[in-house]
């Protein structure tokens, strides 16, 4: 008589192979599609520093005042699951003490908008859903996934261009650890504005078309390697007019040595590194390691379970057949 195979072995084996199923595809199906941009974003970062800037009310370049900048980036839910894109628009306003706090950001020291439009899997960006203004590069208020120890072309709002950011090492914020990437923007002109002649030096002209230069001679970005958020950011933007055609800045608009994140913002940064990052180490290393080594295991017990039984059956088969002696044919005759 033969034995069947147990439930037990059959149960052991299929959980086995479904769970080394389920390994590689946590890692090549669930772990891409977690790794997206957001699309419900909403999340505002401060910087501070002190520098100068032009108090139109005083006509003059104020010295060592404190100046905030606040940038709040939301994302548009419908536009995004219409595009099937990442848009978020941001409101970025520069304060000084007199503006601070502010009831309306249009009465800050500088006031502006935009909308950011990207894909949400490569961070590249989209042109499209009203995108303003026309962005290049590879990263801009984040990083793409998987940060890699490399050049990445960040764009530069203010310059309306990119900027290359050379790796330089690691360093920790809050304690957790990020990649450092460091860069420049030289001096380059960036628009023109009409003041009267005499604040560039032009004081026989009533009014001019003055040249505004900027540059940002210090640009460090901390960020996290698996979800490219900015731990932390230090700018050090400088605008100011020049009278057409010469290479002298006449009027310094605004310079800031070091502009960076507050320690909130910094922390609040990491804490949210620190949970997505978790997450798609999760379900990109940690689940299906865990699901690839149970899977061996029960999968080896189910097949081990499986051959055991059959060879118990093939013995207990052995035993219960044996040769008829003549004597008891020739009993059983009648």
């Amino acid at each position: 008589m033969r034995r069947s195979a147990s439930p037990l072995s059959l149960v052991l084996l299929g959980i086995g192979v479904f769970l080394l199923v389920l390994a590689p595809m946590l890692v090549w199906y669930v772990k891409p599609r977690a790794a997206v941009n957001p699309i419900d974003i909403d999340v505002t970062a401060v910087y501070e520093g002190t520098g100068s800037y032009f108090d139109i009310a005083e006509t003059e370049t104020l010295e060592d005042q404190p100046i905030t900048v606040t940038q709040r980036v939301r994302g548009d839910v419908a536009d995004s699951e219409r595009s099937g894109n990442a848009v978020w628009d941001v409101v970025t306003t520069v304060d000084t003490e007199k503006s601070l706090p502010a009831a309306d950001p249009h009465d800050a020291l500088d006031f502006s908008t935009a909308r950011w439009v990207t894909d949400r899997r490569t961070n590249e960006p989209v042109h499209c859903c009203e995108e303003q203004p026309y962005h290049e590069g590879e990263a801009y208020l984040k990083f793409p996934f998987d940060v890699e120890k490399r050049a990445y072309r960040w764009w530069d709002s203010t310059g309306d261009t990119t900027v290359m950011l050379s790796y330089q090492d690691t360093q920790k914020v809050r304690g957790y650890e990020g990649y450092v990437f460091t860069g420049e923007v030289a001096p380059m002109k960036v628009g023109t504005r009409q003041v009267p002649g005499a604040l560039v030096g032009l004081p026989d002209t009533p009014q001019v078309m003055a040249e505004e230069w900027y540059s940002n001679e210090g640009i460090k970005l901390i960020v996290d390697q698996a979800t490219g958020r900015t731990l932390y950011a230090q700018l050090g933007p400088r605008r100011t007019l020049r009278a057409p055609g010469s290479e002298a800045d006449a009027v310094t608009l605004l310079h800031v040595k070091k502009l960076a994140f507050t320690a909130a913002t910094q922390q609040f940064a990491v804490d949210r590194a620190e949970a997505d990052s978790g997450q798609l180490r999760a379900v990109g290393l940690t689940a299906p390691v865990a699901a690839a080594s149970a899977g061996l295991l029960l999968t080896a017990a189910g097949v081990f379970r499986l051959v055991r039984g059959r060879w118990r059956g093939r013995d207990d088969d052995t035993d219960e057949v044996r040769p008829v002696t003549e004597g008891e044919v020739t009993a059983g005759r009648p």
